[in-house]
């Protein structure tokens, strides 16, 4: 723990560097730190996996982005209408302040922005992202990862 667990729409594919999102996302992980200074995810633990959806819809299909036109949504010409989506959801463990998690929550959604603010500025894609506190009823672990 913590994982960062992405699933998403798989249009997105052809235009978002997903491997260069998943290591954007670890180091802002990696890189937050608690109220003291320290570290708040060991980077032995810190992981993010993403899937994408090969099936999906998303609202109405992108029929109101087309109805609108590239004028009046802001978005470029280019944009084919047909909706992305992104759901990050963090799950840690529990001991971490709120003060923490939001610091946390705030890394991982500037992070995401980082690559997806140039992709939203051309095609309609929505972007959800949830921190979770674990609830373990069992945990175990088995690990050579420092």
């Amino acid at each position: 723990m913590p994982h960062l667990v992405i699933l998403y729409t798989a249009n997105l594919d052809a235009v978002l560097d997903m491997p260069g999102l998943c290591r954007d996302l670890a180091d802002a992980m990696l890189a937050v730190r608690d109220e003291a200074g320290a570290p708040v995810f060991p980077p032995g633990g810190t992981r993010v996996l993403a899937y994408p959806a090969p099936h999906f819809a998303v609202g109405d299909g992108g029929a109101a982005g087309r109805a609108a036109g590239a004028g009046k949504t802001g978005l470029a010409s280019a944009d084919p209408g047909e909706y992305g989506f992104m759901y990050l959801n963090l799950r840690m463990a529990r001991g971490r302040s709120a003060a923490t998690q939001k610091r946390a929550g705030d890394a991982l959604l500037a992070a995401a922005r980082t690559r997806l603010d140039a992709v939203m500025a051309r095609r309609h894609i929505g972007l959800t992202l949830q921190v979770d506190e674990g609830a373990e009823v069992y945990d175990a672990k088995h690990s050579t990862l420092p």
